[in-house]
């Protein structure tokens, strides 16, 4: 996945680091079938509770076509349980939002998720991916690379930490050749391999500009330590969002680098090509499907709910107000726990504003077969 959270709003600067553009971990065996209303049934790390479709707030008033566009594209690669169902989301996907919602009616039943311990309430974060400026090759405005993985990183385990890449030559001998780009800030490359992937506007060496995806394509086998929680531990700031961090750092200009080997993580990419249609949509999460700005999820990978369920989210709190239908399309190595959800922004700057901050009450529902 793209996306992993942590302690602190995403970006996240003092959580832990995104998987989302890595295979994610096996799902449990998908639960049965939903029983009578008020039923209760236990699984992995929650219990769901059968409730009615007025229960959901704010069903009667969303926008279900956004979320059909989702629902299609978890069609690509459908948990068994939802596949029957494909055929009927995509005649769908020209009904009104009154017929959609009389087919969900039909065919599903909301179950209100909630701890082991019967909590229903839990946390929403955010994650988005970034786009940079960027050049094919290195000048003076831009001379951070980007690196595809190096040729022997199988044969050491772990490779260099991200000190070593920048100061010991055989590190330095074992890139070269192997940045697919260049970007002008090193906090930003830090970003983007916290977040997993991302786009770059990318002058060519013929002057011409290109839009790419750059996707996760391994790690340095090193632990995410984040530079957040680093800030934190040593009483240097109070905010650990992004925006209160990059504010230190102009007021720190020379502890940049401190800042930056604080986390030793580095992380590889892969260029794909990004059309006119991909763009329109975000990387591929754990299930293998492209994400859907302010409609796809991540949840726990070792939870109940397997990729490609339907999802209602209800949260409100000082960064924004969410009732709307989602689907659970990716995971990420801190998001845990049954009532816990990262919600995916989509890119540019104001995707990364809300990412950065967003951390607030959540309260979901799972929308399962009858």
């Amino acid at each position: 996945m793209l996306a992993a959270c942590g302690s602190a709003p995403v970006l996240y600067p003092s959580g832990a680091p995104p998987a989302a553009s890595t295979a994610g971990p096996a799902h449990t065996p998908e639960p049965t079938s939903a029983p009578a209303l008020g039923a209760r049934t236990s699984q992995s790390k929650s219990r769901w509770i059968t409730v009615a479709w007025s229960e959901l707030p704010g069903f009667e008033e969303d926008n279900l076509f956004e979320a059909w566009n989702a629902w299609i594209k978890s069609c690509e690669r459908p948990a068994q349980l939802f596949a029957s169902y494909c055929g009927d989301v995509r005649r769908l996907s020209i009904a009104t939002p009154q017929d959609q919602r009389d087919w969900m009616r039909q065919h599903f039943q909301p179950q209100r998720v909630e701890s082991s311990q019967g909590d229903p309430n839990g946390l929403l974060t955010s994650y988005f991916e970034p786009q940079l400026e960027a050049s094919r090759l290195p000048t003076a405005a831009f001379s951070i690379p980007i690196y595809q993985p190096p040729r022997s990183l199988g044969q050491r385990k772990p490779w260099f930490n991200r000190h070593e890449i920048d100061t010991l030559p055989e590190a330095q001998a074992a890139l070269q050749g192997r940045a697919i780009a260049y970007v002008a800030d090193p906090v930003d490359a830090l970003v983007l391999q916290i977040q997993g992937s991302g786009r770059l506007r990318l002058a060519q060496a013929d002057g011409s500009t290109q839009l790419v995806r750059v996707a996760f394509a391994g790690t340095n086998d090193h632990p995410y330590r984040s530079v957040g929680r680093w800030l934190l531990d040593q009483g240097l700031i109070k905010d650990a969002s992004w925006p209160g961090i990059k504010a230190w750092l102009a007021q720190n200009p020379q502890r940049q680098q401190e800042l930056l080997w604080s986390n030793p993580r580095v992380v590889f990419f892969k260029e794909e090509p990004l059309s006119a249609l991909d763009a329109s949509f975000g990387p591929k999460g754990a299930q293998g499907v492209a994400l859907t700005p302010g409609r796809s999820i991540a949840v726990d990978g070792s939870g109940s709910i397997p990729y490609g369920t339907p999802v209602w989210l209800s949260s409100s709190g000082a960064q924004t107000k969410l009732q709307r239908l989602v689907l659970a399309q990716d995971t990420g190595s801190a998001i845990t726990g049954a009532v816990r959800a990262d919600y995916f922004a989509g890119w540019g700057a104001d995707a990364q504003e809300l990412a950065g901050r967003l951390r607030q009450p959540l309260q979901m529902w799972v929308i399962w077969p009858k």
